[in-house]
């Protein structure tokens, strides 16, 4: 079977609508990337290397962009599903499936052949899923917000309903394949001449032949659009995070269902407060009276301030708790708590009276009411004393 490829948009980065500028640029920069010349005997840039030239060359490609955008792989890869090429004659999966279906009655044998000889043409396609990217402030992230986004999606061509055939006609059963949207084709292999079956050309594997195209859409049967969303942005929701909107992406095809838009935030750095998990932190600065003191200070939270006692004693870099003031957990019950860091302030540039008063002061106290000062005194005597 063959192996499942990702999407050409995801590969290179961009979104479905993007220029073909900024599809040049994306491509330079992941060709520079993952050149074999700068990742030698690296096989896994090499993979990518070749990964990022097959979706260019599709997307480049007006033509096979439009295809794609329709009908996925399938639209520019007739053998996608099916095998892959297979040494210099051209052999492929898809042959020894053939092969051993004369031997032993069909169905395929040992997974070759598959998935591209039962492949209904007109059968439902999810629309392609979009990425989108929005910026958040702090608090817009720990409470959640509206936010209004715009992007761009494919969506059904009101002109033609989504037939892709002009007002006042319709899609003709192609001629050719019958409206299978495969050929049975005869191929000289090592085991002789063999079937197998590829995707019709007359109708590029759709079935169908559109003689007169919808003028709107050009016979794609979708047309892209811009829209403008304003969507709830989940309170709780970190930096790097995504959150989906169902069924807001590309219309499918035939009937399929819509693809979903995948919002990822990014969240700018706060004055204040600074994140770990659902718990919050911050930084309140206390005069030494404070400290010694106590005091009833005020503290920020994101929901407002709050007033704390700050007990006696005081000592610098001493952390506090505020529960359940953190970040609320995201789709669920409860949240993190704010921890509170004091930070003692310095005062500078004293009068004269003000450094006679602490002058007094330090005579005042002594070592006796400073229990740290004192035990490090009492080690260095004992230090000098070796």
């Amino acid at each position: 079977m063959a192996e499942e490829k990702r999407d050409y948009y995801e590969v290179l980065g961009v979104q479905k609508g993007c220029t073909d500028d900024e599809l040049k640029k994306a491509y330079r920069k992941l060709a520079k990337q993952y050149h074999p010349d700068l990742n030698p005997g690296d096989k896994e840039a090499e993979a990518k290397f070749k990964e990022v030239n097959e979706a260019y060359a599709v997307l480049s490609d007006s033509e096979k962009r439009a295809r794609y955008d329709q009908f996925g792989h399938a639209g520019v890869d007739p053998s996608y599903g099916g095998g892959s090429g297979f040494g210099a004659g051209g052999f492929d999966f898809g042959d020894i499936g053939d092969i051993f279906d004369s031997f032993f009655g069909g169905g395929g044998f040992g997974g070759f052949g598959g998935s591209s000889r039962t492949r209904n043409p007109n059968a439902p396609i999810r629309g392609n899923n979009i990425n989108i990217d929005i910026a958040l402030s702090f608090m817009e992230a720990a409470k959640g917000c509206k936010k209004e986004i715009s992007f761009s999606r494919l969506i059904k061509c009101e002109e033609c309903s989504g037939t892709g055939a002009a007002k006042g006609t319709s899609p003709e059963t192609c001629p050719e394949c019958h409206g299978s949207g495969q050929v049975r084709v005869q191929q000289r292999t090592p085991f002789g001449v063999v079937q197998s079956v590829k995707a019709c050309s007359k109708c590029s594997g759709t079935g169908k032949i559109i003689k007169t195209p919808c003028d709107k859409c050009k016979g794609m049967g979708r047309v892209r659009k811009s829209v403008k969303l304003e969507v709830d942005v989940p309170a709780g929701i970190d930096n790097g995070q995504t959150f989906v909107l169902r069924g807001q992406g590309d219309h499918g095809v035939n009937g399929g269902p819509a693809g979903d838009v995948n919002v990822t935030v990014s969240v700018r750095p706060d004055p204040l407060f600074e994140r770990d998990g659902f718990d919050v932190w911050c930084e309140i600065p206390i005069t030494f009276p404070q400290a010694v003191l106590g005091d009833e200070v005020v503290v920020p939270t994101i929901d407002g301030k709050v007033k704390y006692n700050i007990p006696e004693g005081t000592q610098p870099a001493t952390v506090f708790r505020l529960r359940n003031k953190g970040i609320p957990y995201v789709n669920g019950r409860g949240r993190g708590d704010q921890y509170v860091r004091v930070n003692l302030e310095v005062p500078t540039n004293l009068t004269n009276k003000q450094k006679d008063a602490l002058k007094e002061f330090d005579t005042l106290t002594g070592d006796k009411n400073y229990r740290k000062r004192k035990g490090f005194f009492d080690k260095l005597k004992d230090f000098m004393k070796d």
